[in-house]
């Protein structure tokens, strides 16, 4: 059952292809610029990579990255195409290639689709990347002098600060974990001492944030130090949300930083995919209508174009069929090559 079947007279043909060589050279900017996103994205999840545990958001950017290029590729083609068009003995040299052409794009094509999906529903895997990777932060936050972790204290004050967020979930994540080095503790102190007897971990806990979660809006000076001590400070109330702190957590200021990139990035590329679908289904109309045009001496005759010959199963399967027969002889080869030799 043919698919969409259209009438295509000359005139109609013509503007088909002039139309097309346009809307491909258009697809092709949007590839470069689908790239580009990539690598903007590639290059904001390296800057942060210290505040996550492992890498399996980058898939978004890499994919882009790849969908783009081949975009770039894939339209340039069609613009080729598009040139021939209107001649039927030099559109005939793409019969060959325009089957593979567009199995290949419509790989591509779905990629882009599930780069768009990807970048929607990576929340909860950021999330979780996110809430590991800065809890190792703040705990490595003292070892300055560990190989390995020499900027750890500086890539967390600065996330802090650019972020304007203290601690994984909120500013009492540093009262449970020692920031502050040995080296710059007096251990004939008797508070230092009391401080590091008074849990089982020998940890040197202060109810204490680092200087970067100071918050510079607040009118007055900052209280990082003894901050549940309300008789420490003058007119002072810890319970109260008053403190001149960040008191938004970093993994929330991350979450939303990088889902609204990704979003953001998620809708343009969408856009995209659309553009290069019409590119690709244009073109097959522009194919099938042209066919019938081929060892025909009146060129200017009307013809007919559609978009699938067969029905959506029977084309997909025309297109998996040779791959699963490639495969299955690649798996019998092998089968044979291991078999063991009679004696």
């Amino acid at each position: 059952m043919v698919v969409m079947k259209m009438k295509f007279p000359f005139q109609k043909r013509v503007k088909l292809a002039q139309g097309l060589w346009l809307l491909s050279w258009c697809a092709a900017v949007a590839g470069a610029i689908t790239f580009t996103l990539g690598c903007i994205l590639k290059t904001e999840l390296r800057r942060r990579a210290e505040a996550m545990d492992n890498g399996d958001v980058h898939i978004v950017p890499n994919t882009l990255m790849i969908v783009g290029l081949a975009s770039l590729g894939i339209n340039y083609f069609a613009s080729k195409v598009c040139q021939d068009a209107l001649d039927a003995a030099r559109f005939s040299r793409w019969k060959n290639f325009l089957k593979p052409y567009f199995a290949v794009s419509c790989f591509f094509t779905v990629l882009m689709l599930l780069a768009v999906i990807m970048s929607f529903v990576m929340k909860g895997s950021l999330e979780s990347s996110l809430k590991v990777g800065l809890k190792n932060g703040i705990r490595f936050y003292k070892d300055t002098d560990t190989p390995g972790r020499c900027f750890q204290k500086q890539n967390i004050d600065r996330l802090q600060i650019d972020f304007q967020c203290c601690g994984n979930n909120d500013h009492r994540d540093w009262f449970e974990v020692q920031w502050i080095s040995n080296r710059y503790l007096d251990f004939s102190s008797k508070e230092v001492k009391d401080r590091i007897k008074s849990n089982v971990d020998g940890r040197y806990l202060l109810d204490g944030v680092p200087f970067s979660c100071c918050n510079p809006s607040s009118p007055r000076p900052c209280i990082q130090y003894q901050l549940t001590n309300n008789s420490a400070h003058y007119n002072y109330d810890y319970q109260t949300e008053e403190l001149n702190i960040y008191l938004r957590g970093c993994r929330e200021a991350l979450l939303n930083y990088y889902m609204g990139l990704m979003n953001t990035i998620g809708a343009g590329v969408l856009s995209v995919f659309l553009l290069q679908g019409s590119v690709l289904v244009s073109l097959r109309f522009l194919q099938t209508s042209m066919e019938a045009v081929a060892g025909n001496e009146n060129v200017e005759i009307e013809t007919e174009g559609y978009l699938l010959e067969r029905g959506v199963k029977e084309t997909v399967m025309e297109y998996l069929n040779p791959v699963m027969a490639f495969f299955l002889l690649t798996n019998q080869v092998e089968e044979g090559s291991e078999a063991p030799a009679p004696a």
